[in-house]
């Protein structure tokens, strides 16, 4: 087991983890907030969904959840459609058209890392990439953290 000290040292370079999140926001089109991206991100990696389960997946209240997927809907990039075992509810499900939106944040994602990362090695990346899931891992994959793919 390692020393408390690099515990608490992780806790406090997890928390100067804010600044890429920032970074990351910095690059998003002014028309695809990171609420909005949050949205498409997730219905991507899982499928369609209702609002409800949204909502638990990023953690937030179901009206700001509601906002967030009205700025998508009236894009087209999310479409809702009547929940075939309960016609109240409403499934909500990622268009081509959110698709490619995600593709585009993808894309602006990777180039920022690119330039920022520019003098690591491949291995010091690939390293890096394999621990940060290894930590996601250990905690537990039930909410986005991540607003881009």
């Amino acid at each position: 087991m390692a020393a408390r000290s690099q515990y608490e040292e992780l806790a406090r370079q997890l928390s100067a983890v804010g600044a890429v999140k920032r970074g990351l926001t910095r690059v998003l089109p002014t028309e695809c907030p990171g609420g909005a991206a949050a949205v498409l991100a997730l219905l991507d990696r899982y499928g369609e969904m209702r609002l409800s389960r949204l909502a638990e997946l990023l953690g937030i209240d179901m009206s700001v959840t509601s906002r967030h997927v009205a700025h998508v809907v009236e894009r087209g990039w999310v479409e809702r459609s009547a929940d075939p075992h309960d016609r109240r509810s409403r499934i909500l499900r990622l268009t081509a058209a959110g698709r490619a939106v995600l593709d585009g944040l993808g894309r602006r994602a990777a180039d920022l890392f690119a330039e920022r990362l520019a003098d690591w090695t491949d291995d010091e990346l690939g390293s890096l990439v394999a621990l940060l899931s290894r930590l996601r891992a250990d905690f537990g994959d039930c909410r986005a953290t991540a607003h881009l793919p």
